[in-house]
């Protein structure tokens, strides 16, 4: 893969591939630094890089839901918000549908993630970037980083099935 870009992102924690443009942006801790996490973290976002060109479907799906995730997330709260105010249900399962995107996003998130990581401890042994510990330490930094995604995840399902219960469309609710 030739036509990737890597570029210092602005602000923290701003590690993330750019499949639109084929941008590779890392904190500056990451693009400057030595450390194992560094190298991990480099080698990770790479490894979307890698998705992109040979068309990993998962991929392709999160970048397809991106611009209904922003709207949905935007307009599912306010949504929320008024429809439990006012017990509003239709408001309410509107806010719940589009909330439900944001967990979908989240799900399609986790194969997305998990892939990367493999591919980035793959290139981190072959290409001999990092040996013995050094490996091992990459691997739980990724395992690490990978179950923030796991968690969000898991956040994002309890809290759909809250809103399901609140609004008396999941369970038997007799107030």
């Amino acid at each position: 893969i030739t036509d990737v870009k890597i570029e210092l992102a602005s602000g923290f924690l701003g590690d993330h591939y750019d499949p639109r443009n084929k941008t590779v942006r890392l904190s500056a801790d990451n693009y400057n630094g030595q450390s194992i996490a560094a190298v991990g973290v480099a080698c990770h976002e790479a490894g979307h890089a890698i998705q992109h060109a040979y068309g990993y479907a998962p991929l392709k799906l999160r970048t397809a839901l991106v611009p209904i995730t922003m709207l949905g997330s935007n307009l599912a709260w306010p949504l929320l918000l008024v429809g439990f105010l006012f017990q509003a249900l239709s408001l309410i399962k509107l806010g719940i549908l589009f909330f439900s995107g944001a967990v979908l996003f989240q799900l399609v998130t986790l194969p997305v993630e998990f892939d990367a990581s493999h591919r980035a401890l793959v290139a981190i042994r072959e290409t001999g970037l990092l040996r013995g510990e050094e490996v091992t330490g990459a691997k739980r930094v990724l395992q690490a980083a990978a179950m923030t995604y796991v968690a969000a995840a898991a956040a994002a399902i309890l809290q759909l099935i809250y809103f399901l219960l609140r609004a008396g469309l999941l369970g038997n609710r007799e107030d």
